[in-house]
């Protein structure tokens, strides 16, 4: 299956944002919940082998958009290896907000989990990434996590994450250990923070404005906690 959604924001000259754009073909469905805020529904079970799917997001100057999804997303077995793809380009005076559910490696997968942010120079942004390997009782599958963050067109942050069968060092003390989540916070703003480890965590500065927090957990209401502030 292919598919692609795609949600443009703009300013609307009051102060506000406006929604101009929400297209959505299944199972990549794009609802509206709120002034600057949408909801990714799934109108499928996926991303199975062979899907190929494509998230667009563009934020216009001044607009603030928030993006959350209604459940996690189940990576599953099939033909052949699937593939998502999130793209957002952020403008100046402008912010975005990814928060999805985690996606979860059940076993047998091989997925490719993709996103590029192309940030102007004082775009903000807010985005969250979550792993789960494998469902409840099973060995997770084959499945990558990249992260290209752009800003003014130079590179400001970069993370790939390779987990399951093929990638028998991930569940060495140097990447995931005995945890079986792993998930990332990446932050884009003027706000200076101080490096910072706790249990599970750790809270590193961008060599640009904002930070980023990396996280492992046995479970996945420990991994958000450790990756809220």
């Amino acid at each position: 299956m292919k598919a692609a959604a795609r949600i443009v924001a703009e300013a609307d000259g009051h102060g506000g944002t406006r929604l101009v754009e929400l297209y959505g073909e299944a199972p990549l469905l794009p609802r509206r919940t709120g002034p600057s805020r949408v909801h990714l529904v799934g109108g499928a079970a996926g991303p199975l082998g062979g899907d190929d799917l494509q998230i667009e997001i563009r934020v216009g100057p001044g607009a603030h958009l928030t993006v959350h999804t209604v459940a996690a997303s189940v990576a599953l077995p099939g033909p052949a290896c699937s593939r998502s793809l999130v793209t957002a380009t952020v403008a100046e005076d402008a912010s975005l907000t990814w928060l999805p559910e985690p996606i979860v490696a059940a076993r047998g997968c091989d997925h490719r989990a993709e996103s590029r942010v192309e940030l102007d120079g004082s775009a903000r942004l807010h985005w969250r990434e979550e792993l789960v390997c494998g469902r409840h009782g099973e060995p997770g599958g084959d499945l990558t996590l990249a992260m290209t963050i752009h800003r003014s067109g130079a590179p400001l942050f970069r993370h790939d994450l390779t987990v399951g069968p093929r990638a028998a060092w991930f569940s060495s003390p140097a990447v995931l250990g005995d945890f079986r989540c792993a998930g990332t916070v990446v932050v884009v703003s003027p706000s200076a923070v101080e490096p910072l480890v706790g249990e599970g965590f750790a809270r590193m500065p961008l060599a640009g404005p904002g930070y980023v927090v990396s996280a492992v957990a046995p479970q996945a209401h420990l991994l958000r906690a450790r990756l809220t502030p």
